[in-house]
């Protein structure tokens, strides 16, 4: 595995292995401590960052590797100069490089340069390492993905199409709820249906927040705008407004459900106080998770795990 750029490609046996990897890691740190010594990271962002900033940054430290933060500002990839031309002059001095990016074909451009091993830290199309950490954290509570009604409610945005690919590959089951012309782009559903042929994976898409999360296992949701998407604050907020995760939809779900986000959370809008607080949380946990997750995607991507 040279880059992780999306969990697409990525076969049942090898993400169980990244996973696994990631738990062992959190189990036992120490004995992962020089595993990257002399690597060099570096960490591009087009995007603000709290979770994966930290993750990485600290999680290259931790495994023995040197770490170098690029803030928006610095760089500019595509502005001040080439994607490529950055991409090139980086691989003289870095093994990886983690990209936050607007638009994902800006990774796919990166990853075009063969000397260094590109991570997808976001785009606007996928965010796979958000979803290894999820996993993780299902993996920590002892939850197996063939066993478990996942339901996602929201944005069909980034890391809903990493979920689908994941659940997908995994043989999970996955249900799916966005207002109408919200839900996850077509391609991407087209792909894990093809998946979940093999798998035996369950995909649903619906319209009704109280549907998906009927008999739900995990409640999971994201932001109503993301990034760059602030000129639909307005059109948005009254789209999603029924599609929140409180005591009402709570209720609708198993009794031991558990509540997941991915963080930042607009407290009042995709999710209530008392979900984000309350027992059935998992939210800063699966924060938590991240710095393992990170980890076992450098291993991977650098040593070859």
């Amino acid at each position: 595995m040279k880059d992780f750029i999306s969990l697409k490609n990525i076969s049942r046996d090898s993400l169980v292995k990244l996973i696994e990897l990631a738990y062992d890691i959190k189990r036992k740190p120490n004995a992962y401590g020089n595993k990257l010594k002399g690597k060099s990271v570096g960490l591009l962002f087009q995007k603000p960052s709290l979770r994966t900033k930290t993750a990485f940054y600290l999680g290259a430290l931790q495994l023995g590797a040197a770490a170098v933060y690029y803030s928006p500002d610095e760089v500019k990839l595509g502005e001040r100069e080439e994607i490529s031309d950055v991409a090139n002059t980086l691989s003289g001095y870095l093994d990886a490089a983690v990209l936050r990016t607007f638009s994902h074909k800006t990774i796919e451009e990166f990853v075009l340069c063969p000397k260094i091993s590109v991570v997808n830290g976001l785009s606007d199309l996928l965010h796979p390492s958000q979803v290894l950490g999820d996993l993780l954290t299902l993996r920590e509570l002892g939850k197996d993905v063939r066993k478990t009604e996942f339901s996602y409610i929201g944005d069909g945005n980034n890391v809903c199409h990493s979920l689908l690919y994941a659940f997908s590959i995994l043989g999970g089951s996955i249900s799916i709820a966005s207002p109408k012309g919200y839900e996850p782009e077509e391609k991407i559903l087209k792909d894990c249906f093809a998946i979940a042929k093999k798998s035996k994976a369950k995909i649903t898409v619906c319209n009704s927040p109280f549907k998906a999360a009927k008999s739900a296992d995990v409640l999971y949701t994201d932001v109503w705008i993301s990034m760059g998407k602030e000129k639909q604050n307005k059109a948005r907020k009254r789209a999603f407004k029924r599609f929140r995760i409180d005591d009402k939809i709570l209720m609708s779900a198993k009794n031991n459900c558990i509540v997941m986000h991915c963080l930042p959370a607009h407290r009042g809008q995709e999710i209530s106080d008392s979900a984000l607080d309350g027992k059935h949380s998992v939210v800063f946990l699966q924060a938590e998770n991240r710095l393992h997750s990170a980890k076992a995607i450098l291993l991977a991507v650098l040593e070859g795990k």
